[in-house]
């Protein structure tokens, strides 16, 4: 078991290395930040002096290793846009895209595994033919798509709920909520929708597939034969064979929500960190840029690991595999 968690470790720190690496290459090609920080009064010696200060006269190799070894300590560095730490801006975004994740990440993962669940048990009832067939939208349409549609509906037509923004927050020591307010709860609906339909779908008909294929085997028919209830034979044997294999689905679906958040919040202006990313991007703030990439890759990558983990431990034939040296 140490063997098999210090490989996935060595394994992941590699990963975070390559991607950062990729990463810091790529935004040397995305502009020039000074064009953007200096005004059109400006010399050379201003941009000289600006260039050295924030260290882009250093070659790449260096600036490359000066930012790992500040990332580390949890130092991203200075934004080029606002003048301030970059670890600062995150902390202040973080907990709007947090709370926006939790929401979404629950309602797929009930929702999709309820759904999922019903429509193999069901499978030739119409109540589960018309799932399957409406579910068919949440996976062909793309999200910035869905989201209009929602704040068409709800927003313009409806005016339930509103098209844009956190809502009224409260502060919670250094946390930022909209939990505990009526307009953060209602900002939240439309949002965590849109960001949680696909995966919700996805989750659903991988539910169902693997449900379906598990009530085929022959334990299933045996139990059945000794006359177990219907209720344990679905949910005792067939579920808890099924959710196996869709734990590594289920938990990558997971990091896709935080990373796939830039679209939804860009279309409902959610002040979170995709939002920030955007931003970062029209200005070449490097520095937020670099972090918010480091960020997603140490959450993908973590959630990878966690996932290899929990499916080591409930799987026994993985178990057995490495006992046995396959």
């Amino acid at each position: 078991m140490l063997s098999f968690i210090f490989q996935r470790v060595a394994q992941s720190a590699l990963v975070l290395l390559v991607v950062g690496l990729v990463a810091f290459a790529m935004f040397r090609f995305v502009g020039d930040p000074i064009d953007n920080m200096l005004g059109q009064e400006r010399t050379i010696e201003d941009v000289e002096r600006l260039r050295a200060q924030l260290g882009l006269d250093q070659p790449f190799v260096v600036q490359y290793v000066r930012y790992l070894q500040e990332a580390i300590q949890g130092n991203f560095g200075v934004s080029f846009r606002q003048g301030r730490p970059v670890s600062d801006i995150l902390l202040e975004r973080a907990p709007a895209t947090l709370e926006l994740a939790a929401v979404s990440g629950f309602l797929a993962i009930s929702i999709g595994i309820g759904l999922g669940v019903f429509t193999a048990i069901r499978r030739n009832g119409f109540a589960a033919n018309a799932i399957m067939t409406v579910s068919l939208i949440g996976v062909s349409l793309p999200t910035f798509l869905i989201g209009i549609l929602l704040i068409y509906l709800f927003s313009v037509e409806l005016g339930w709920l509103p098209s844009f923004g956190r809502g009224e927050t409260v502060r919670v020591g250094n946390w930022t909520t909209g939990f505990l307010t009526t307009s953060g709860l209602q900002a939240l609906i439309l949002p965590s929708i849109t960001l949680g339909l696909y995966q919700m779908t996805l989750i659903m008909r991988l539910v169902r597939s693997e449900m379906l294929e598990v009530l085929r085997q022959d334990y299933i028919r045996f139990a059945r034969a000794r006359g177990l209830k219907e209720r344990s034979v679905n949910f005792r044997h067939a579920l808890k064979n099924t959710l196996v294999p869709v734990i590594t689905v289920t938990g990558l679906q997971l990091g896709s929500i935080i990373a796939f958040a830039i679209i939804t919040e860009t279309v409902f202006q959610w002040p979170g960190v995709g939002l920030l990313f955007i931003n970062a991007i029209q200005f070449v703030d490097i520095p937020v840029m670099a972090a918010y990439l480091m960020l997603i890759s140490v959450m993908f990558v973590g959630i990878n690991l966690i996932v290899d983990l929990l499916y080591f431990a409930i799987d026994p034939r993985l178990r057995v595999d490495r006992a046995g040296g396959h």
